[in-house]
């Protein structure tokens, strides 16, 4: 783990500390795609459950995870889009994503129930290619929720209403061409693209464009996390 990565681990520990009971800390992880930002949230919410664990081994992880890929919409209901063919083109764009569903899952998360109850986040089935509903259980005794995506931290509604709810929002900082090549494999590897040549046009024509919204409309961060070519960011 990197120094950067380190602090943000201290910080985060260091403001559960402070919580009172029945209170959450509320973390949001953008980025452009590519960026590192899926990587940099599993191993800050893995080191909060592992430091968690070494003092109080037999308490339940206090962290949870939730990506915003669950709110994908489905295929289905890009079909229904007045251009479907540009909608399933641009899927990852901004206007393919439900931010009110979004939005609603952070209001919950954020406002204690009496009583105490569950609540559910949908993930992503990527054999699929959908959506899979309360997928994910963000039990009660979750105080530290970690949201990971690339318009977790966008200023523009519905996504700017629920990165005002965060208690930290951090941006996972890359440049375009590291991103590119990132997004070039992982196209490959996922049989996203048949080629690399495919996967350029791919990340050229959609990804990018998001990620020049995602850089050139953002709220107010708390930290900007410099994302490194060293192979410890490669796994988004």
């Amino acid at each position: 783990m990197d120094d950067q990565v380190s602090r943000l681990v201290d910080k985060a520990w260091g403001k559960f500390q402070q919580l009172e009971p029945g209170q959450r800390l509320l973390i949001a992880v953008a980025g452009i795609p590519g960026s590192g930002k899926t990587t940099l949230s599993q191993i800050v919410t893995a080191a909060l459950n592992a430091r968690h664990s070494a003092l109080h081994p037999d308490a339940p992880s206090p962290a949870a995870f939730v990506s915003m890929d669950g709110f994908h919409l489905t295929r289905a209901q890009l079909s229904a889009m007045p251009d479907p063919e540009r909608a399933h083109a641009r899927r990852g764009a901004e206007f393919t994503f439900d931010g009110a569903a979004f939005l609603a899952l952070v209001q919950a998360v954020r406002t204690p129930s009496d009583p105490p109850s569950v609540v559910y986040a949908p993930s992503f089935d990527h054999a699929v290619k959908d959506p899979v509903a309360d997928d994910i259980a963000i039990q009660t005794y979750h105080q530290i929720v970690v949201f990971e995506g690339n318009y977790v931290c966008l200023d523009k509604e519905p996504w700017k209403s629920a990165a005002a709810l965060m208690d930290e929002r951090w941006f996972v900082e890359v440049d375009f061409g590291t991103a590119r090549r990132r997004l070039v494999r992982r196209h490959v590897k996922a049989g996203i693209a048949r080629d690399e040549e495919e996967a350029g046009r791919r990340a050229d024509g959609n990804d990018l464009v998001n990620g020049g919204e995602i850089v050139g409309c953002r709220v107010e961060v708390d930290e900007v996390v410099v994302s490194r070519e060293d192979g410890a960011w490669d796994h988004e």
